[in-house]
């Protein structure tokens, strides 16, 4: 059996959304042992090193990190992709953007969707607050933890 590291993302991403609590896959040359858990020792994966996806995780961003020019702001928020997908900023082709630069955002109002193996993943705001940057364009193709945009918590 061969998985590449996409396809393990993809796995790992329907896994997750599952109440599938172990799975074991094993060939002569390949073995795969995914057990959840809340710690970070929870997830065993053997032979290769694909973080498993989580929520979609919103982080401060650190003040160790030079920030270019015109970068994010130290109390900006990052929103981060939880799986590997297909970023939308739309529910379709026609429909306008969820958010543009500058909107207002309440918690848990959509702010995307990721596209993982034809599911349709709504990614949600988790604090009230501004959209300060967008960046990734839609349609395009995103990695487990990318950042996809910034947003200025409200006071």
């Amino acid at each position: 059996m061969d998985f590449d590291l996409k396809q393990l993302h993809e796995l790992l991403a329907i896994l997750n959304q599952t109440d599938v609590e172990e799975l074991s896959l094993k060939s002569a040359d390949f073995e795969l042992n995914i057990r959840k858990g809340n710690s970070p020792a929870g997830t065993t994966v053997v032979t290769t090193s694909a973080p498993t996806p989580l929520e979609p995780k919103l982080e401060i961003v650190p003040d160790a990190e030079p920030a270019p020019a015109s970068g994010p702001d130290k109390k900006w928020v990052k929103v981060t992709s939880p799986m590997v997908g297909t970023f939308y900023r739309a529910p379709a082709p026609e429909e306008p953007s969820f958010v543009e630069t500058g909107d207002r955002v309440q918690k848990n109002q959509t702010l995307c969707i990721i596209e993982a193996m034809k599911l349709m993943n709504e990614l949600e705001a988790e604090l009230n607050g501004e959209v300060m940057e967008i960046l990734v364009e839609n349609g395009e193709p995103v990695e487990f933890g990318q950042t996809l945009m910034y947003i200025n918590p409200a006071k």
